[in-house]
């Protein structure tokens, strides 16, 4: 839990907290502008399963607001371009695209 460590020692999250992070199950609808928002956010603090649907692929013109993706990402469809993102950032994550 070294890398949670900033956290843990919030008396608002401890080990405990960090635990339920963990184990918590979360659902993003839309990887787009929110979505690629949030997703890095909630993956990092700890949560231990995302789950991401988005049926659209990524496009030249949402690659200024849309910092999961890089041109490489054009085509592919966003809910699988996040997941890669996700998992290389955090290779413990469970997600689900």
């Amino acid at each position: 839990m070294n890398k949670y460590q900033r956290q843990t020692i919030l008396p608002q999250v401890g080990i405990n907290g960090q635990q339920k992070l963990a184990e918590a199950r979360v659902l993003i609808v839309g990887a787009g502008g929110l979505g690629c928002a949030l997703l890095p956010y909630l993956a990092a603090a700890g949560i231990g399963n995302l789950g991401i649907i988005d049926g659209d692929q990524v496009e030249e013109s949402n690659l200024h607001r849309q910092i999961l993706y890089t041109p490489k990402n054009i085509g592919e469809y966003k809910a699988e371009a996040a997941k890669a993102f996700l998992k290389a950032q955090q290779p413990e994550l469970h997600c689900t695209a």
